[in-house]
């Protein structure tokens, strides 16, 4: 996994409507690169409208969000119609992504052991370099925890 302070990961990949979208391209910006195991699942969609509930304030401060799943395109889709989701998710279809930024590796779940994506949030900064990771996601909280990260 990058750590705090390195230069993210980069990459370039589709949305939901099949654009190209590159890490590079967002120089400049502020970018909330949150990973997330499944569309529409519970945890997965608590975390999606928390950010939905607070897009108008990450807007108001320049701050671009960016959802990342195996899931693909069409899922996507259906994902952000569904909950009215006004910022890009991305399809990291074959976890080339999560593989890059350290996301994807095994998970317990009701004594199961799995390969999964690990819900974690990665701030990327105007110049690339990651100012903050969360590895602990509370999906309910996660919103307001990422808009206080980016106050300093």
């Amino acid at each position: 996994m990058p750590k705090e302070g390195t230069v993210a990961p980069p990459f370039t990949t589709t949305d939901a409507d099949g654009q190209t979208v590159s890490l590079k391209d967002l120089r400049g910006q502020k970018v909330v690169l949150y990973f997330y195991p499944k569309d529409d699942t519970p945890g997965c969609t608590k975390e999606a409208c928390s950010f939905r509930d607070a897009f108008s304030q990450f807007k108001k401060r320049g701050i671009e969000i960016l959802g990342v799943s195996p899931d693909k395109e069409a899922s996507h889709q259906k994902f952000t119609a569904k909950y009215k989701l006004p910022f890009t998710l991305l399809a990291d279809t074959d976890n080339a992504i999560a593989d890059a930024y350290g996301t994807y590796g095994e998970k317990k779940f009701m004594g199961r052991t799995y390969m999964g994506v690990k819900r974690t949030t990665f701030l990327i900064d105007e110049k690339g370099k990651i100012k903050k990771i969360f590895e602990k996601v509370n999906p309910e909280e996660h919103a307001r925890e990422v808009l206080d990260a980016f106050k300093d």
